[in-house]
Parts: structure tokens; sequence; C-alpha cells
């Protein structure tokens, strides 16, 4: 049996304390070391980071001593992405799975893709950004679909969610702009809604050249649509006159003609917008061909015993979703060649050991 892939958990959040639960439970892997931003975290053991009894592996907030590890990857997880650590760990000699950026690392700026190619080749080293979405809805999902098509005209990507039971007020409220005035939610006026809005065009990008054509433009359209009366949330609380609806539409034009569009639809509170389309809560990935093909994909904690659960443990599972994207990507990205990787270059990310996890879970 090979040897296990030493594995370095960068942030400890709601999905990188799943990662770290992941990576230690997992057969194939071993905890080389956790780094942490909060400095209640720092000296923990990581067994009590995620939930589980003490491994011997204390977190730590030093970079340093993260790049002098002796690593195989880093399961980098963030709230805020930084290129400059991602470059660090890449030219130290580690593999970098992350799951807040780098989806399409050929579509960055030209200044910052040399800098990540050459950290790359200098640590002789690969990088791939993952997760549930962006990630697997809007990229895995209508690749593996275009497999029945001869011909694909147009490509849907919706996403309907509901920020109500999300209970981060730094992401909701800080990041997301939910419950602000809607002049402080427009992609001019908010740095993360401009961030956010560039990894859903990656995702483009990396559609185009999976179905073999070459995105010449994508344009951006916003729609806020503000409550009109004050509600408590998970965060907190949304004002009469804060934004509680924000519709996206990315469109991306290959040979002069509208071929792929990403459309998000979230809210927070009670209400929905009358005028917007209504599909189910999750996502919808729809192809217009020759055939045209239409999938609906979702998570819950359980859908045999969903009662059993309340809706925090269902919204919850997204979080495990997203963790075990990346953790499942870690050995085929430690084989792969150096250099940037989407999911056009790693084979299909599956869940290898799912099974035999579930086997020892009911004995």
């Amino acid at each position: 049996m090979p040897a296990p892939y030493r594995v370095v958990q960068w942030g400890t959040g709601n999905v990188g304390a799943e990662a770290l639960r992941a990576i230690v439970e997992h057969p194939g892997l071993e905890l080389a070391g956790v780094f942490v931003y909060g400095a209640d975290k720092v000296g923990r053991d990581a067994g009590e980071l995620c939930g589980l009894p003490h491994v011997g592996i204390r977190a730590t907030n030093d970079r340093d001593a993260i790049l002098r590890l002796a690593a195989d990857c880093v399961a980098y997880m963030p709230r805020l992405a930084s290129l400059d650590d991602v470059c660090a760990l890449l030219a130290s000699g580690k593999n970098v799975v992350a799951t807040p950026f780098l989806f399409d690392p050929l579509s960055l700026p030209a200044q910052d893709r040399a800098r990540l190619e050459a950290a790359c080749a200098a640590g002789a080293s690969s990088v791939h950004g993952t997760g549930i979405h962006p990630g697997f809805a809007g990229q895995v999902l209508p690749l593996v679909l275009s497999g029945m098509c001869r011909r694909a005209a147009r490509v849907h990507v919706q996403e309907r969610a509901n920020w109500s039971f999300y209970a981060s007020p730094r992401i909701t409220f800080d990041n997301m702009r939910f419950g602000s005035r809607p002049e402080d939610a427009t992609l001019a006026a908010n740095p993360f809604a401009r961030f956010n809005s560039g990894i859903f065009q990656e995702q483009l990008h990396v559609l185009a050249r999976g179905l073999g054509g070459e995105s010449e433009r994508v344009e951006v359209a916003k729609e806020l649509v503000a409550a009109d009366a004050g509600f408590e949330v998970a965060a907190g609380r949304v004002e009469r006159g804060g934004v509680c609806g924000q519709r996206y539409r990315w469109t991306g034009f290959i040979d002069g003609r509208a071929a792929l569009e990403i459309e998000a639809l979230w809210t927070i509170g009670p209400g929905y917008p009358e005028s917007w389309p209504k599909p189910k809560d999750g996502w919808t990935v729809t192809i217009e061909g020759d055939p045209s093909l239409r999938v609906h994909f979702t998570n819950a904690a359980s859908f045999a015993r969903a009662r059993e659960h309340s809706i925090a443990e269902h919204v919850h599972s997204a979080d495990v979703a997203t963790a075990m994207q990346a953790v499942n990507a870690i050995a085929p990205l430690c084989e792969a060649p150096p250099g940037p990787r989407t999911f056009l270059d790693l084979p299909l990310v599956r869940g290898s050991r799912a099974l035999a996890r579930a086997r020892s879970e009911s004995r």
C-alpha cells in the first residue's frame, strides 16, 4: 500500500473544519499541519478543531512554519483568498487544492498567471480550484451531461439559494451585503462582489474550452431587490429597504452568440421576487441541443430521514460537500503533472473510499 499523502489544512471555518475532519479520518492521507487565523485557535489540537479526539498536531498561525513543513498538499480554505500565500506554498513544493478561487487559472490577469506558473515550476507543484459552486455544479455536471450530446447549442446553469439559515454575519452581511442599502451592494461598491463575480466567470471559460469552444467575452448583469418589511434571519436582522434578493447572470459568448449562462438567484428572508424564475432550490443544469438534457442537483443531511434533521443540518451539508470535493481531489492533484489544473486536466474526482467508510459506520 502506498504511503499516505501528507496534507496541511489551511483554514478551519465551516468548510475547513469539515475538510480537516476528513483528512484525519482518511486512511490515504496524513495530517501534517494546520494553519489558523483566529488567535483563540492557535495551539489547539487539530482534533479539537473538528470534533475529533486529539491527534497530536497543534494549529499555528505561523506561515513560515507551514512553508517549512514536509507535506504533499495544502487544503487551502480561508475566508479571503491570497495569491501571495498560494504562490509561496506552491514554490515550497506543496500542491494546493483551493476552495475560494483559482477555478480557471488560465483566465487570470497575465501577471498573476505568470506568478502562479512560476511558483508551480519552482516547486514542481500543481494547483486546483474546486468546490460545490463554483466547481462541481457549474463545471463537472455540465461536462458530464455533454457526453450524451451530439450538439450543445446552449448551456444554462441555474442556482437558487436562500441565505436565511446561514449563520455567518461576516459572509451574509459584510461580504454579500444582504441587508445593506442597494447602492452599497452593487458590483461597483462591493469589492467582494467583484471578486465573487470573477470566479463565476472563470467557470464559463472552463466550460467553453471543455465543450470545444472559446469564450470571446462574458457579460455580467446584476439585479437587486429591497425588502418591504424587516425580518430576522440566522445571521441577524434585515431592515426594511435592505437588500433581500440578488440575481446574477453571467453570459458567455461563443462565435458571437450567447452560448453559456450561469444564473444565481440568491435571496434572504421569507419572500421571493415574483418576476424571477422559480426553479427548485439547488442547482439546475440544462443543455439545449441534440438531444436536450436537464438535471437538478441538491444536497441534504439525509433524504431518507429528512425530518430527523434540523434546517441548520441540511444547510451544513453544503459545507461537507464542498470540503469533500476538495479532499477527494488531493490524490489526483498530487499525481498530476506540475502546473495549474482545472477539472479538464484531472480524472473524475470521486469518493474512492466512501462505501468503505459507510460500512465501518454501520457496524
